[in-house]
């Protein structure tokens, strides 16, 4: 069959945004301290907005990780310490995407230590799958590099595990077959994590208690970043109850079919330019529109900002909420409901 149906781009700023010190439209780069906790004003914090239709969604917009030293003195306060980055970054977004994860084995004290700075519930980490399982074998007998992966201490952030992201790189376009006998292998709750985390070999020298919380869902989002994706390999994802990403970026396609699953992930990288570009208020007025349809079809959503290389991500992030918010309070004025719910 050939390939599957790509969509067009959202169209993004075509100049670079100015700059700011807080974000557009309100005050959010004020936080304040309490009890030695960094917190933002209440009204200025994005915060997961819930609607009601046919069933409860909830949105989380948040960043593609926290640890970008050309934010200091933009995003992040001049004399904010490094260690109290992610602190921050919790206290103006209910999620946010881990980047270690991708690149390495990480250790399970780290995310502990990562848990406890996000301030626990209703804050999700987005935990990436590591790049040896999707750059370097490709997908394929990674069924000890997942125990690996899972045994690292991805459980260690309790409830405050959210979907766990798998980036394929732009040259790899799995089989359906290869496809398939990968997405089996991934568990689906905390329990099947921890039993297959067991099965580790020696590159995880101190794995924690392999204990993991039962029956606690774990959910999985593939990220595509090469043309031909076919019916195929949709069916596949259906089958697995796997989350097709909608990326948008200036050098991979946007693919954007519906796998069934109860909730959608949208990564927004930049374009023309990859990371570099900003969007426009036209571009996120598009962007909040795809949200309210999958809020509206009862799909939690994530949304990720990865055009961090000149700094766009953190507002961009605050506006797209902003313009959500808005949108969500026209829709419940709509329907008769109060406007401020």
């Amino acid at each position: 069959m050939g390939p599957f149906r790509q969509l067009d781009k959202y169209g993004t700023a075509l100049v670079a945004l100015p700059k700011r010190g807080v974000s557009p439209g309100c005050a959010a780069g004020a936080g304040r301290a309490y009890g030695g906790r960094m917190t933002a004003d209440r009204d200025a914090v994005a915060n997961p907005w819930r609607v009601d239709a046919g069933g409860s969604a909830t949105l989380r917009i948040g960043l593609s990780g926290w640890q970008y030293d050309g934010w200091r003195g933009d995003f992040y306060p001049e004399r904010l310490a490094r260690r109290r980055w992610l602190e921050y970054v919790a206290g103006r977004f209910p999620t946010v995407e881990l980047n270690g994860s991708f690149y390495s084995l990480q250790r399970p004290e780290r995310y502990r230590a990562w848990r406890a700075a996000s301030g626990g519930q209703p804050f999700r980490f987005a935990v990436k799958g590591g790049r040896y399982i999707t750059h370097m074998l490709r997908l394929r007998g990674a069924e000890t590099a997942l125990a690996n992966f899972f045994a690292s201490g991805p459980l260690e952030l309790g409830d405050t595990l959210g979907p766990v992201l798998w980036q394929l790189p732009e040259s790899l376009l799995p089989t359906p077959e290869v496809l398939d006998a990968f997405l089996a292998l991934l568990p689906r709750t905390h329990g099947a994590a921890a039993e297959l985390a067991r099965h580790h070999d020696d590159k995880v020298a101190d794995p924690p208690p392999l204990d993991g919380d039962g029956h606690d869902r774990i959910d999985h989002a593939l990220e595509v970043r090469s043309a031909g994706l076919t019916a195929e390999h949709v069916d596949v994802l259906r089958r697995h109850r796997v989350a097709l990403v909608d990326s948008h970026a200036g050098d991979f396609p946007r693919l954007r079919e519906d796998t069934g699953v109860r909730f959608a992930y949208l990564r927004l990288h930049g374009a023309p330019r990859t990371y570099h570009d900003g969007y426009s208020p036209q571009a996120l007025g598009g962007w909040a529109s795809t949200v309210v349809d999958h809020l509206v079809a009862g799909r939690s959503t994530y949304v990720y900002f990865d055009n961090d290389a000149e700094r766009h991500a953190p507002w961009d992030a605050l506006a797209l909420d902003r313009i959500v918010g808005e949108r969500l309070r026209e829709r419940r004025a709509r329907l008769g409901g109060p406007a401020d719910a």
